[in-house]
């Protein structure tokens, strides 16, 4: 019995091309998918073992970024940025930042303090903290940054007590002049201004969920462009049959 099936090489050669796409970009994505996990599994272990003691010599991103992180110091109290549009629990707000130098060094890391509600009725008016004067030892966990937001026009020039949307440990660096670790620490530890700064960090969303979804619509197209091709080269065998 023959199969009334047609088609020319223009649509052949366009279906390689689409379901080759599809599944090259799908199992893309499953590989980002599969770092990530691997990512949070290597999270979860440097989370359960010994913080990583700063002592003011340089540490590699690699050495330390998603570990704990404990430093004894002191911080630079009259250097603050706040981090504009972070919400929480449905709030709108800021995250602190403050330098914090190590030890008697002169290399110091950039700390994500905690969360403070924006006033409702002057932007600019911040809420008053407390800051530990003197020696204090604090614990956290060590990131690339303190969040990225898109930035659209210019962004505001930093200096003390500066309102922006994004701030990286080199840009605070070249503001400052100091020496900074290349990481920023989002503290979880106590230093007295609990009640003022908020510190329920919200747990790294690694985006595997995303990855997975867009896999997914890669295959799909695969799997769509495949069986647009052989039902158009039915109809076309059908009509000439």
């Amino acid at each position: 019995m023959r199969i009334p099936f047609r088609t020319g090489a223009i649509p052949l050669i366009a279906t390689l091309l689409l379901v080759a796409l599809g599944v090259t970009l799908g199992r893309w994505q499953d590989g980002r998918a599969e770092q990530k996990l691997a990512l949070a599994a290597r999270i979860a272990a440097a989370n359960a073992a010994a913080p990583l003691v700063l002592h003011g010599e340089q540490v590699a991103p690699e050495r330390a970024l998603w570990r704990r992180i404990a430093v004894t110091g002191t911080f630079v109290r009259d250097w603050p940025v706040y981090l504009d549009n972070r919400p929480n629990g449905g709030r709108a707000g800021f995250v602190l930042l403050m330098p914090f130098r190590i030890g008697h060094t002169a290399t110091h890391v950039l700390v994500a303090r905690g969360w403070l509600p924006r006033d409702p009725q002057d932007r600019e008016r911040i809420a008053a903290y407390p800051t530990p004067p003197g020696v204090v030892t604090i614990e956290g966990l060590a990131k690339p940054d303190a969040g990225r937001l898109l930035q659209l026009g210019e962004p505001a020039s930093l200096r003390p007590h500066a309102i922006v949307q994004n701030a990286l440990p080199e840009d605070v660096a070249r503001a400052t002049g100091l020496a900074f670790e290349p990481f920023v620490i989002q503290q979880t530890s106590a230093d007295g201004s609990e009640g003022m700064l908020v510190r329920d960090w919200p747990a790294p969303d690694l985006g595997v969920d995303k990855h997975r979804g867009y896999a997914f619509q890669w295959y799909a197209l695969a799997v769509t462009a495949f069986l647009f091709f052989l039902v158009s080269g039915f109809r076309r065998g059908r009509k000439t049959s």
